[in-house]
C-alpha cells in the first residue's frame, strides 16, 4: 500500500479543517507498520483512507497496485472486499451469530457456500478457536471476541490488514496472543497497519510512525 502527498479537508463550522497534511506512507508485503499519536491527530482518518473507506481531498492512494482516484462507489467497494480485512477494538460480532458464522459474514454473498464455511473453520482452527467454532460471542471471553474479529478479517485472504486499537480492551497477555496472530500473518506475506496508544503494539511491530496534527513526524 501507498500514499502520496495525502490530503483530506471537511468542512466543520468554523471553516475548512485539514485532518490529514500532505502525508507519504508506504507499507511493504509483510511488514507490520503501527501509527501513534495523540487523540485528534488524523488516526482514524488515514485509517478510513488506507482502508477505501473514503476518498482523499487531494494525493492518492494505491493497494496492490491499483490507484483509488477516480474509481466509482461500486468499484471501491469490490476492491476493499477484495484487498483489506478489519479488525476493531471492539469486536464488532453479531451476538446472534456463532462464532464460524461471524467469520462467514464477508463471503456470505459469495456462492460456495461449503467452501466458505470451510475457510472460516480453518480460520478459526488457526486462531486456536477450534474448539468454539459454534459458541455465541456472549460465551467468549474479549480475547477469544477478538481472534475471531481476526479470522473474519481474513477470509478474503486480503494483502492488507487494518487495525484500529486491537489490544485496547484487552489484558497484556491475551493482547500478546492476538499480536502473535498478527505476527503469523505477516510471515504469509499480509501487511498489517495499526492505530494504537498501546506500546505493546509498537514492541511487536516492525516499524513505527508518529501522526501529530494531520502530519507524519
Amino acid at each position: 500500500m501507498r500514499a502520496r502527498n495525502l490530503v483530506k479537508e471537511y468542512d466543520s463550522g468554523e471553516g475548512v479543517l485539514r485532518a490529514l497534511k500532505g502525508i507519504d506512507l508506504a507499507v511493504r508485503a509483510g511488514e507490520f507498520v503501527a501509527v501513534v499519536g495523540p487523540s485528534g491527530s488524523g488516526k482514524s482518518t488515514l485509517l478510513n483512507q488506507l482502508g477505501l473507506l473514503d476518498t482523499p481531498t487531494e494525493g492518492t492512494v494505491t493497494v496492490e497496485g491499483t490507484a483509488i482516484g477516480g474509481l466509482s462507489v461500486a468499484e471501491r467497494t469490490r476492491l476493499r472486499k477484495r484487498t483489506v480485512g478489519f479488525v476493531f477494538q471492539d469486536f464488532f460480532l453479531i451476538p446472534t451469530l456463532s462464532a464460524v458464522e461471524n467469520v462467514k459474514v464477508p463471503r456470505l454473498l459469495d456462492g460456495d457456500r461449503a467452501e466458505t464455511h470451510r475457510r472460516a473453520t480453518e480460520l478459526l482452527e488457526r486462531v486456536g478457536l477450534g474448539d468454539r467454532v459454534g459458541h455465541l460471542p456472549g460465551e467468549l471471553s474479549g480475547g477469544q471476541k477478538q481472534r475471531v474479529a481476526v479470522a473474519r478479517s481474513l477470509i478474503n485472504d486480503p494483502g492488507l490488514l487494518l487495525a484500529d486499537e486491537p489490544t485496547g480492551n484487552l489484558d497484556r497477555d491475551t493482547g500478546s496472543q492476538v499480536l502473535a496472530e498478527f505476527g503469523r500473518i505477516t510471515d504469509e506475506g499480509v501487511a498489517v497497519v495499526a492505530v494504537t496508544h498501546d506500546e505493546q503494539v509498537t514492541e511487536f511491530a516492525d516499524r513505527t510512525v508518529e501522526l501529530v496534527d494531520g502530519e507524519l513526524t
